[in-house]
C-alpha cells in the first residue's frame, strides 16, 4: 500500500474508486449520504439501459432484451457479495488479483473507506459490476440462450470484470501503480463490455437473415426514456467515484453534462449532413457516446476539454457503427461501436486532455501509460470472452432455435410477451433483399 498521507492532488491523480485504499480519516455523514444516493443512481442505470435495449429490439424479443438487463442485478449483485469484491479489493492481494480475506463480504463492518463506511464502497462498485454485465447483452439480443447468457455472465464477472477492477482501482494493482488514469470506469466498464460484447457476437453468430434484413427499433419512445435514465444515473456513476461530496466530484458532476451534450449534437449533426435528418434514436445514442467517453476522464479534465472529449468521441463512434460491417460481427445493438470505441477514445483523451487539470504525469509518459492499459483491456477482456464462451458452449448450446429466432425468444425463454398477439407485428423484420 501507498503512502497514506496523500496530497488532494495525488489523490485525484489515482481516480476515486482507489481511494478506498489510502487514509482512513473518521466517518463524514455528508459524505456517506451522498454516496448512498450515487449507488442508487447507479443502480437505475440498469433498468434505464434495459428500457434503451429494449426499445431498439423486435416488439417480439423486447421482454427478453430487457431481462437480460435486469437479471444482470440478482446475478451479479449476488456473485461480487460472495467472491466479486474480495478479488477485486480484498487485501493482501499482488498486482493482478485481490485475495478471499472478504468472501462474503465479511471483516468490513465498522470499516471505513476513505469517509465513508466500508459497506456503501462495496455496494457503490457492486453497481458497476451490474450494468457492465447488462451493457455486452446488446450485442447478443434475440438469439442466445438466457442460460447461457447467465452462466456466462457469472463466469465474466467472476472471472474478468473483477480481476480488471484490481488491477485498474486497487492500490496493489499493476496499472493503478503505473498511473493509469481511469476515474470511473473506461477501461474496467466500458472498455471491457464493448470487447467482450463483440467477441460474444462473433462467437454467437449472426441473427438470421443479418446482412439481408433491417431489424428496425419497435418502440423508440423507450429509447428515449432509457437514454434520459442513463444520462440521470450517470451522474451518480461519475462524480460518485469521487468517495466524497467535495470538488472533485463537483467537476465529475459538470463534465458529465458537457460532454454527453457536445457527442448528442455532433451525432446529431453526422446524421443531417448524410441523411438529411436528425434522429431521436441518434440522439440517444450520442449522449450514450458521450457519456461512456467521459467516464474515465470526468475528473481529470476541465469542463472546456469536455466538449472537446464528447466531439471526438461521436465522431468515432458515428464512424464506427457505419463501418461495423467490416468487423465481420452481428454486433445487434452496437455495443462495440459505442462502448468499446467510445470507451477507448474517452482512455485515450484522459491522457491527452489531463494537463487541462494538472492531473497526470508529463504529456508523452502518461499517453504510454493510457494506451497500455488500453491495449491490455482490450486483449486480457477479448481472450478471456473468448475462452469463456468457448467452455459454456461445451456445456450448452450457446443459441436458441431457428424456429424461436423467427418468431422471437419471449414466449420460449420466458413464457411471457410484451404486448398482445395484435400488436406483436410492430418491429417485425424487413427483408430488403435475399431469399
Amino acid at each position: 500500500m501507498k503512502n497514506l498521507n496523500k496530497t488532494l492532488p495525488t489523490l485525484l491523480l489515482l481516480g476515486g474508486a482507489a481511494l478506498a485504499q489510502t487514509a482512513k480519516p473518521e466517518l463524514n455523514t455528508g459524505d456517506t449520504a451522498w454516496l448512498l444516493v450515487a449507488s442508487a443512481l447507479v443502480l437505475l442505470m440498469t433498468p434505464g439501459l434495459a428500457f434503451f435495449y429494449g426499445g431498439l429490439t423486435r416488439a417480439q424479443s423486447v421482454l427478453n432484451t430487457m431481462m437480460m438487463s435486469f437479471v444482470a442485478i440478482g446475478l451479479v449483485a449476488v456473485l461480487w457479495t460472495l467472491a466479486g469484491y474480495t478479488i477485486a479489493f480484498g487485501s493482501g492481494g499482488n498486482a493482478f488479483f485481490g485475495s478471499f480475506v472478504n468472501f462474503g463480504l465479511e471483516g468490513l463492518k465498522d470499516q471505513l473507506s476513505g469517509t465513508i463506511p466500508t459497506f456503501v464502497f462495496a455496494a457503490f462498485q457492486g453497481m458497476f459490476a451490474i450494468i457492465a454485465l447488462a451493457l455486452i447483452s446488446g450485442a447478443v439480443v434475440e438469439r442466445m440462450r438466457f442460460g447461457a447468457y447467465l452462466l456466462f455472465g457469472g463466469l465474466w464477472s467472476l472471472l474478468i470484470y473483477a480481476p480488471l477492477a484490481h488491477m485498474v482501482w486497487s492500490s496493489d494493482g499493476w496499472l493503478f501503480k503505473d498511473g493509469a488514469l481511469d476515474f470511473a470506469g473506461g477501461t474496467v466498464v466500458h472498455i471491457a463490455a464493448g470487447v467482450s460484447a463483440l467477441v460474444a457476437a462473433m462467437v454467437v453468430g449472426p441473427r438470421i437473415g443479418h446482412g439481408r434484413t433491417a431489424h428496425i427499433p419497435h418502440n423508440v419512445p423507450f429509447v428515449l426514456l432509457g437514454a434520459g435514465l442513463l444520462w440521470f444515473g450517470w451522474m451518480g456513476f461519475n462524480a460518485g467515484s469521487a468517495l466524497a461530496a467535495n470538488q472533485t466530484a463537483g467537476l465529475a458532476f459538470i463534465t458529465t453534462l458537457i460532454a454527453p451534450a457536445a457527442a448528442m449534437l455532433a451525432w446529431l449533426g453526422w446524421e443531417s449532413a448524410r441523411n438529411g435528418k436528425p434522429t431521436a434514436v441518434g440522439a440517444a445514442t450520442g449522449l450514450v457516446v458521450g457519456l461512456v467517453a467521459i467516464t474515465p476522464a470526468c475528473a481529470f479534465v476541465s469542463p472546456w476539454a469536455a466538449i472537446v472529449l464528447g466531439l471526438v468521441a461521436a465522431t468515432a463512434s458515428y464512424w464506427a457503427v457505419q463501418l461495423k460491417a467490416a468487423l465481420k460481427a452481428d454486433d445487434a445493438l452496437d455495443v462495440f461501436a459505442c462502448h468499446g470505441v467510445a470507451g477507448i477514445v474517452g482512455a485515450l483523451l484522459t491522457g491527452a486532455l489531463a494537463w487541462t487539470t494538472g492531473s497526470g504525469k508529463p504529456f508523452a509518459e502518461q499517453m504510454g501509460t493510457q494506451f497500455l492499459a488500453v491495449l491490455f483491456t482490450v486483449v486480457f477482456t477479448g481472450v478471456g470472452s473468448f475462452i469463456l464462451l468457448k467452455l459454456v458452449g461445451l456445456i450448452m448450446p450457446l443459441r436458441i432455435p431457428a424456429s424461436q429466432e423467427i418468431t422471437g425468444i419471449d414466449i420460449s425463454a420466458h413464457s411471457e410477451q410484451g404486448y398482445s398477439e395484435s400488436e406483436t407485428g410492430l418491429g417485425a423484420p424487413v427483408f430488403v433483399g435475399g431469399d
